[in-house]
């Protein structure tokens, strides 16, 4: 049995990861091909693998742009440890109020898996900082995907290199800050590199980027793929007690554990600069009042 034939071992969580699929699905009602090879969306090959690699382990729901709200409420957010983004054709139609709020649970502690064209979604765009572009081809490219750290979670019970027969390739240079960590590399037959595999984090929140997975190919069916998937939901995880924001506190000397709200130099100083003119202007206006008596 080879190390890609074994299985990647499981963590170990007090309950099943809570699992958002969001998919565009676009291209599956509007083009018949890509409708009969995910027949179910693409969104639903992808819970797919993970509900296959991860068992009970996980719990995994599909929403889509078409959902109101996108699928996105506060609600399904709140109760999601990871999201896993796939859009291609439409970035554009998600609202900018939807982006704000999967960005602000990010930084709370939301893990997010950005999968191939998603580099260009609005949230991806808005954690890199950059235009997160690349160079592209569709000409049926076989994909060689390096192991570049071995040792990563992520990287457990992937074959090295993994082989895809065919999808679209993607080349540097990828416009997006230097990774925490790079986990995989991808070649191409027109000899194009690719970084394919990168993390992140931002706030409390984990980014896992991940680049097979064009619409025009079963990349999403291959078991590589999945597992490589189902691998980042699990380390993109956070454990902490509650979701919150990281904050700007105040501590006085030798009190490290509690905290006060600070607001900022200016703001200080304009809130004190109103409290010191409050006397004057009582003041002001006895000294009118006495003088009409």
């Amino acid at each position: 049995m080879t190390s890609a034939d074994q299985p990647a071992p499981a963590l170990t969580f007090a309950r099943p990861v809570q699992v958002t699929v969001w998919g565009e699905n676009r291209h599956e009602q509007a083009e018949p091909e890509v409708a009969a090879r995910y027949p179910q969306g693409m969104h639903g090959a992808i819970a797919e693998g993970i509900r296959n690699n991860l068992g009970e382990a996980s719990a995994v729901r599909t929403v889509t742009l078409d959902d109101p709200e996108h699928g996105l409420t506060e609600e399904v957010l709140a109760s999601t440890d990871v999201l896993v983004w796939w859009g291609h054709a439409a970035h554009g139609e998600v609202a900018d109020d939807v982006v704000e709020r999967v960005h602000r649970h990010v930084l709370e502690g939301m893990g997010l898996i950005v999968l191939h064209s998603g580099h260009w979604s609005k949230i991806f765009m808005k954690l890199m900082g950059t235009t997160c572009t690349l160079r592209w081809r569709t000409e049926h490219d076989r994909e060689l995907i390096w192991t570049v750290d071995p040792t990563h979670p992520i990287a457990q019970g992937i074959p090295h290199p993994m082989i895809i027969d065919e999808d679209e390739m993607y080349g540097e240079h990828f416009d997006v800050p230097a990774p925490d960590e790079l986990i995989f590399l991808s070649t191409f037959s027109g000899g194009e590199v690719f970084r394919s595999g990168m993390t992140y984090r931002r706030g409390y929140g984990k980014i896992f980027y991940f680049r097979p997975g064009d619409q025009d190919f079963p990349t999403y069916f291959h078991e590589g793929v999945r597992r490589v998937i189902s691998n980042g939901v699990q380390w993109a995880v956070t454990h902490r007690p509650e979701r919150t924001t990281p904050t700007l506190l105040r501590y006085e000397t030798e009190d490290f554990y509690t905290g006060h709200g600070y607001q900022g130099p200016m703001e200080s100083d304009a809130e004190s600069a109103a409290q010191s003119r409050a006397p004057s202007a009582a003041s002001s206006e006895g000294t009118s009042e006495e003088a009409h008596a």
